[in-house]
């Protein structure tokens, strides 16, 4: 692959992804970075560039916006550009502040900043969700009001009980009824608020994940854990078997909630319910996946290319 400054188009690769998408500068790349690297080179040859955020300085000058690296030599803005990013670490100050820099430079994002916002942001995605249509389950949230409080205005039971901002299927539990839920509010991480929603019990312990690109569902998977747990996340030692094109109801919803949060490249998380249909869970705007669903890094490379195709 190119140098920055020869590529016009980036796998942006920003600090903190897991070992399994990213091990970071030095380190070297984990399969996920690997596949893509690979697919971006075989689709896009010398136009195409992996660049870490970390090597990057943005600045003003003269009135314009410009890019550097940490030489201080002049980077040009690719004309598009796919950025991996760690959920957890994702901050406005540093990841998004990277992504609006570009975009004012004339970058087309894969998945743009607005985008990767919502995604982050587990209410934020059912509103948006909600207001297209979308089935997501009934949920309740709170901003300042204690979660006491938004007990007392009434809250489905039993509920799933998750953190705004969690990931990887962590701080997420299954809360039998009020009266426990109270009983454990107060030792509770309140750094973000919590989500209460309704219980799918059809669909304990397993979801399907379907990873869409460009408004096509490239490949999917059932999920489940390996216990009575909630929660299928394979970072929580869930299995997960592979069924592209067994849920075309599902795999079509999938690309419904990936456009309403207006992300080209998403993993979308559904729940299986008692009659046969499905309801969207959350939206990932950094799927990772397995060597055994192939064609997602050749269909992010892809998108990257018609873009290209696009701007002439």
């Amino acid at each position: 692959m190119s140098s920055a400054n020869a590529a016009c188009a980036w796998l942006l690769l920003c600090p903190g992804l897991r070992r399994g998408g990213q091990g970071g500068p030095g380190r070297g790349p984990g399969p996920v970075t690997s596949s893509l690297m690979a697919a971006f080179a075989a689709e896009l040859g010398h136009r195409a560039a992996a660049v870490h955020s970390s090597r990057l300085v943005l600045g003003v000058e003269g009135g314009r916006l410009i890019l550097a690296d940490t030489g201080g030599r002049p980077v040009a803005a690719p004309a598009v550009a796919y950025a991996r990013l760690s959920t957890p670490r994702l901050s406005t100050d540093r990841e998004i502040t990277l992504l609006r820099h570009l975009a004012a430079m004339g970058t087309r994002l894969i998945n743009p900043a607005e985008a990767v916002l919502t995604a982050a942001n587990k209410f934020w995605q059912l509103q948006q969700l909600a207001a297209a249509g979308i089935p997501v389950p009934d949920t309740r949230t709170h901003t300042d009001a204690p979660l006491e409080h938004v007990l007392d205005a009434g809250a489905p039971q039993p509920c799933v009980v998750k953190a705004v901002r969690g990931h990887r299927g962590r701080r997420v539990f299954l809360a039998a009824d009020d009266t426990g839920l109270r009983a454990v509010a107060g030792s509770l991480d309140d750094r973000h608020p919590y989500l209460l929603q309704r219980y799918v019990a059809h669909s304990h312990g397993r979801d399907l994940r379907v990873v869409v690109v460009d408004r096509r569902a490239v490949a999917a998977a059932v999920r489940r854990a390996d216990d009575d747990r909630l929660v299928s996340n394979l970072a929580q030692g869930g299995t997960h078997t592979v069924c592209t094109g067994r849920y075309p109801e599902a795999e079509a919803l999938a690309v419904e909630a990936a456009d309403a949060i207006g992300l080209g490249v998403a993993g979308v998380d559904l729940l299986f319910e008692a009659d046969g249909s499905f309801t969207v869970c959350e939206v990932n705007g950094n799927p990772t996946w397995r060597p055994d669903m192939p064609g997602i890094a050749e269909a992010v490379a892809a998108a990257c290319r018609s873009r290209l195709a696009a701007e002439g």
